[in-house]
């Protein structure tokens, strides 16, 4: 099936109280994870690259691996462009064949944000594109970049209301107390539901959770169990996410997992078999890793079967 238009799928699941998986990859292996996890569910699903993702494999390669894989799949897929903050990328990924874009200036002040998302929002519309658009800001590691606690905001629920209606944005990523990385809390998971539901029930509009990586006790103790450190790292448990999801979420972006997943299954391969020189059959394994992260997800979410 050809990659579908973001808006196309999420409204769906706006409809259908529901969330649709979000996630990011860079690599071959990672894609096929998506795709097929995505397919044995029968689920709709988005396939994000980052600023970062598109600069290490390029966004004609990535165009052109989901292209020619989404072909044999048949699920709605859409392409989507994550944390946009470079002008030109984001009309790079544009003329490439990006389905879904997402600006984010959340890092300027209101009106300017306002600005800089109406000016990509013009720009998208006018070539069917959908895009997303952050309000408020997350703390924690985003594509390298360090968000400092003191410098993360939560958004304002009115505000939503204003920047949806001077932009035009499709769908929006509110900061309600999520973290990117896989160190997110020091103590449990902590999402202002009822900032979330205001912002829901003002906006009616599909609504986006970043930061909202799992990091699932299972993988990070089979990773640690191969020699990687990850001490401390928690993410965002089962319950909450089904809590976010059931007060309007629609879209639950995921890497962190996908990351530590890989890291485990590429451990145990090379202790176990430290004569492997088949990047095969080192990269194998991680793939089919990802693929259970892909379901788990997909399942949690509520999407599976919405094909």
């Amino acid at each position: 099936m050809p990659v579908v238009k973001g808006i196309d799928v999420l409204q769906k699941a706006h409809k259908g109280n529901y969330a649709v998986g979000a996630f990011n990859f860079n690599n071959m292996e990672t894609l096929q994870a998506i795709l097929e996890g995505a397919s044995d569910l029968s689920a709709p699903v988005i396939v994000e690259a980052s600023e970062g993702a598109l600069a290490y494999a390029g966004v004609t390669t990535l165009v052109a691996m989901v292209t020619s894989l989404t072909a044999a799949y048949p699920i709605p897929v859409v392409l989507h462009l994550d944390h946009g903050k470079d002008f030109k990328v984001i009309m790079a990924a544009l003329r490439a064949g990006f389905t879904s874009v997402m600006i984010d200036a959340s890092f300027y002040p209101y009106e300017e944000n306002v600005a800089q998302t109406k000016r990509v929002v013009d720009i998208a519309h006018a070539m069917d594109v959908s895009v997303e658009a952050e309000l408020g800001k997350l703390k924690g590691i985003e594509d390298n970049v360090a968000v400092e606690e003191r410098d993360a905001t939560l958004i304002n629920p009115k505000q939503a209301v204003d920047f949806i209606s001077k932009t035009g944005i499709d769908y929006l990523a509110p900061a309600v107390g999520t973290s990117h990385g896989a160190f997110k809390y020091k103590g449990d998971s902590k999402i202002d539901f009822d900032r979330l539901r205001e912002v829901k029930q003002l906006t009616g509009c599909p609504l986006v959770l970043h930061g909202a990586s799992g990091v699932p006790r299972s993988l990070v103790e089979k990773a640690q169990k191969y020699g990687a450190d990850l001490k401390g790292a928690k993410g965002v448990t089962d319950d909450v996410l089904k809590e976010a999801v059931s007060n309007g979420i629609n879209k639950v972006n995921t890497d962190t997992d996908l990351r530590i997943a890989t890291l485990g299954a590429i451990r145990e391969v090379l202790t176990k078999q430290p004569d492997v020189i088949d990047p095969r059959k080192i990269l194998g394994p991680a793939r089919e890793a990802m693929k259970e992260v892909v379901k788990s997800r997909i399942q949690l979410l509520g999407s599976a079967g919405k094909a």
